[in-house]
């Protein structure tokens, strides 16, 4: 493959994926989404919706939760992922910031980041990934021996994001960033994980809620709606999106995703 055709295979494709739990559960259905090289993307959904699931059978992480995926493919950089286990996925590149902050919380932000860099056997690169962390993170570099249990919940995310940046990724997802920090908080989080982005060249998944602050910082968005894609297109014109606005940039009630008229399923954009 010459290096023109290897640029535009995308850094992640999901195509058509169900997820059921306990072999009855129906979770998602259908589900496809692509994310370029380099690309910036949002998962957007009520809680509930799905958005976790879908993280989940991309990072391998279902299992534990009883969960499989029983149709459809995930594929990585052009590569059919799906029997692979989560640690070879990590090996492979792609790493989850799951939703809450969990952070061990007995160690030093140092001690944190340690441990994260095992999980890929890249000793020679720790030094140079931690002093990455502390230059997009200058708060934990201010705090690295303090106990991270007694850092605030937005240094923890930012602790978080930090260990998942040192196992070297090319395939950032982070699940709820957002949940339970001021809006000032978020900002900065969000504008230094844009800036990750495009200065690493790292592609990002991002699932929230909080469709206002992530339709900011990415360039394409995704809808999700009982287990189900019921819209996509680029974030700006999802802002612009009388839908969207009435759902989640004006906290209208009472309605549901699927009287949304203008939406498109699975519709895919060219990297």
């Amino acid at each position: 493959m010459d290096d023109t055709a290897a640029a535009a295979v995308p850094t992640l494709e999901v195509n058509n994926v169900e997820v059921i739990y306990d072999r009855v559960a129906l979770a998602i259905k259908g589900v496809s989404l692509t994310l370029p090289q380099g690309g910036m993307v949002a998962l957007l959904g009520a809680n509930g919706a799905g958005k976790s699931t879908t993280l989940k059978s991309i990072s391998g992480l279902l299992q534990p939760e009883r969960g499989e995926v029983t149709r459809g493919e995930v594929r990585f950089m052009g590569r059919d992922i799906d029997r692979l286990t989560p640690q070879a996925r990590v090996r492979l590149g792609i790493v989850q910031v799951l939703e809450g902050r969990r952070v061990f919380e007995h160690l030093t932000p140092d001690e944190n980041l340690v441990a994260a860099s095992v999980v890929t056997g890249r000793k020679g690169d720790f030094a140079r990934n931690r002093d990455m962390v502390y230059h997009y993170f200058p708060r934990l570099g201010e705090r690295r021996d303090a106990q991270a249990g007694f850092l605030s919940g937005g240094e923890q995310q930012m602790l978080a994001i930090g260990r998942a940046l040192m196992t070297q990724p090319r395939l950032l997802m982070l699940d709820e960033p957002s949940l339970g920090l001021a809006p000032f908080l978020v900002a900065e989080i969000f504008d230094i994980v844009r800036r990750i982005n495009r200065e690493e060249g790292l592609s990002v998944l991002l699932v929230e809620q909080n469709a206002i602050a992530a339709l900011e910082v990415v360039s394409h968005g995704y809808l999700m709606e009982n287990g189900r894609i019921v819209m996509h297109d680029s974030a700006e014109a999802m802002k612009k999106n009388p839908d969207i606005q009435e759902f989640y940039l004006g906290g209208a009630e009472g309605r549901n995703f699927r009287d949304v008229k203008h939406y498109s399923r699975r519709k895919r954009w060219l990297s």
